[in-house]
């Protein structure tokens, strides 16, 4: 067995991309969760949801990176 202990860049941009998803679904949870509930100011809520939107942008990139360039 020669397997290396350390992670392919591949494999680590795997790992950012799973973690940057949960962080997506959390923001989309407390946004929900928020505006269910009536308690949260539009600032509040404007600005969670534009770190959802951050967290988005930043999810494409990976996206982009992991997933190969097709030619017609």
């Amino acid at each position: 067995m020669n397997a290396s202990p350390e992670m392919q860049p591949d494999d680590v941009m795997r790992v950012k991309l799973e973690v940057l998803r949960r962080e997506h679904r959390d923001l989309d949870d407390a946004i929900h969760a928020l505006q269910e509930k009536g308690t949260a100011d539009m600032l509040t809520l404007k600005r969670l949801k534009k770190q959802k939107l951050s967290l988005k942008d930043r999810i494409t990139v990976i996206e982009d990176q992991l997933t190969p360039d097709i030619i017609a």
